[in-house]
């Protein structure tokens, strides 16, 4: 990667975890903390207006903006079709905030990269899967307000089960859907595949007081096994 990238990819790492310390960053920049040290005197003498305070690391004077982006097309077929994907293979929510983004993102492109861009690499169109896409909404929602919900499940063997479940968050396995969440039958963590519940059986039941119920305790929960 060119050091102006780096130095790009540093002043948004600042701005999205600020305070954020040296130490912090060379472990995600995959680089020393001497280098770290470099680049913030690299981006003081170029007028980005970022300070450290001791014990606490670097930050941005508050009204600091960078610069609209200058993408590339490499970098617009990415974005563009990792939009697309999750247009496609979402909720209606986060598919109308797809579709939203892409105008806006073709809205702003600068006339010689609009002229030439041509696409050339597009995402299955998902949509017309009505009901997995219902299912993906509901679940969505449940986690976004911190509620448990009440679900039927059919497991591989074809056994079905009701259950009470906490959940906590939705991935993707290029093919399949699973949530990831506590089960009350269980009072365990427990994965769930979306397209093995009951869409008419989704009821919230309330919200999850327990603290100790959420995703860093799942993913943890992962590594112990």
């Amino acid at each position: 990667m060119r050091k102006a990238d780096k130095l790009f990819q540093l002043t948004n790492l600042i701005r999205s975890k600020q305070p954020i310390t040296a130490e912090r960053i060379a472990e995600e920049l995959d680089v020393s903390v001497r280098t770290v040290y470099r680049y913030i005197d690299d981006l003081s003498v170029s007028g980005i207006p970022i300070y450290g305070t001791t014990g606490i690391g670097y930050q941005l004077h508050d009204h600091f903006e960078l610069p609209p982006l200058n993408l590339t097309e490499k970098e617009l077929d990415a974005l563009i079709l990792g939009v697309k994907m999750v247009s496609s293979w979402t909720g209606d929510t986060l598919s109308e905030s797809a579709n939203s983004l892409v105008n806006k993102i073709e809205a702003v492109l600068p006339k010689k990269l609009r002229e030439e861009y041509s696409r050339t690499i597009y995402a299955p169109d998902l949509s017309g899967k009505e009901k997995d896409r219902n299912i993906w909404e509901l679940i969505y929602k449940a986690i976004k307000n911190s509620v448990s919900i009440s679900i039927n499940y059919e497991a591989e063997n074809g056994r079905k089960t009701s259950r009470v479940i906490y959940p906590l968050g939705l991935f993707y396995w290029g093919g399949k859907w699973t949530l990831g969440s506590w089960c009350t039958l269980r009072e365990d963590f427990r994965d769930f595949r979306l397209d093995r519940i009951d869409e008419k059986s989704i009821n919230e039941k309330g919200s999850i007081n327990n603290k100790s119920i959420n995703l860093e305790a799942y993913f943890s929960s992962i590594k112990c096994i």
